[in-house]
């Protein structure tokens, strides 16, 4: 197994070029209240008790900061953190690799948890419960178990699909909490915070104006902060207004409510070729020219949130914002356009 398969916090050292946007802590973590206001009290107990911290689950769409509170978890309780995948974890001595090397209270972070096979599951059961893992070595008459007792630890996990998650291993987290969209204020914190770390200026106003197109995403907001960063650099002396936000912005495509290229290409395809649906999400992407994966992860779930799309048994179905969106004010049962 490769010396970089799990890093802890401290592995990766920041350089000038590419200092590390996360927050450290609580106390710097913008938004998510809830969540944020649970989890202080959980470490709180743990800490009180001299206790090591309940398994964790944390779901949601991607780019919300599940890994960031993994490792604010870690660093709230004084102990290691050890980052994975699900899918990196592809037979019973990688997970063997991994746990073998926490110490007591240490953080074990597994992203994208749903994508662990089911065989590594039950693996995992009674590491989560008991703090001890069955290894079967060898295989036929020469197969014997071996039993390796743990420290205890703590499982934080992440997934983008709470729904792929069973039953079974759902129940062994001592917490369970779902992540939701930012705000436009939630995010205008953490673009400026951004900014501060990066030597941009941008005042409040730009900050704004990136944080409403973000999608409700903090990753998305920092990305669209870079680039407007690159544009105000070249075209308008490397301070960032609220013009210069708005204009570097339109050149990417990204419209006052976050939707990018591929966001209104698929509602023109729903619309004006689907006559508003309903209509499959294969269908869908290829009237567009895009995987339906993609689709149905990256651009579906805010055009839902947005209310453009809503979801129906028999396909995706245009809403009236879908049809103002394009100019148009509705459609009839008959799938012909009609004014107001």
């Amino acid at each position: 197994m490769p010396e970089n398969f799990a890093k802890t916090i401290t592995d990766a050292p920041d350089t000038p070029f590419d200092i590390s946007l996360r927050p450290p802590a609580f106390t710097e973590f913008a938004g998510q209240e809830k969540v944020r206001e649970q989890l202080l009290v959980m470490v709180e107990a743990a800490k009180q008790r001299g206790d090591v911290l309940e398994h964790v689950l944390l779901s949601g769409p991607p780019g919300l900061g599940k890994t960031t509170l993994a490792h604010i978890l870690a660093q709230a309780m004084g102990v290691g953190i050890r980052c994975t995948s699900g899918p990196t974890i592809e037979k019973a001595g990688d997970l063997a690799g991994l746990l073998t090397t926490l110490e007591r209270g240490d953080v074990l972070f597994i992203d994208e948890i749903h994508a662990l096979s089911r065989v590594i599951e039950e693996y995992l059961y009674p590491a989560m419960e008991d703090y001890k893992l069955d290894i079967i070595i060898d295989q036929g008459p020469n197969a014997r178990s071996v039993r390796l007792n743990l420290p205890k630890f703590t499982l934080v996990a992440a997934t983008t699909r709470a729904g792929m998650i069973t039953a079974p291993l759902r129940s062994r987290f001592g917490m369970t909490t779902r992540l939701d969209y930012y705000t436009a204020e939630e995010l205008q914190k953490i673009v400026l915070r951004s900014a501060s770390l990066l030597s941009i200026v941008v005042d409040e106003l730009g900050a704004l104006e990136i944080a409403a197109r973000s999608r409700g995403t903090p990753r998305v907001a920092n990305n669209l902060l870079r680039w407007v960063r690159d544009f105000a650099q070249v075209r308008a002396d490397g301070k960032v207004n609220r013009d210069v936000a708005d204009a570097a912005l339109t050149m990417r495509d990204i419209d006052r409510e976050g939707l990018d290229e591929m966001d209104k290409r698929l509602l023109e395809a729903l619309v004006l070729k689907f006559d508003g649906g309903p209509v499959g999400i294969s269908s869908l992407a290829v009237a567009v020219g895009e995987d339906d994966g993609t689709l149905e992860d990256v651009n579906e779930p805010y055009l839902i949130m947005q209310g453009y799309i809503k979801r129906t048994p028999q396909g995706r179905v245009a809403t009236p914002r879908a049809y103002a969106k394009l100019g148009l004010t509705g459609v009839k049962k008959t799938g012909d356009l009609f004014g107001s």
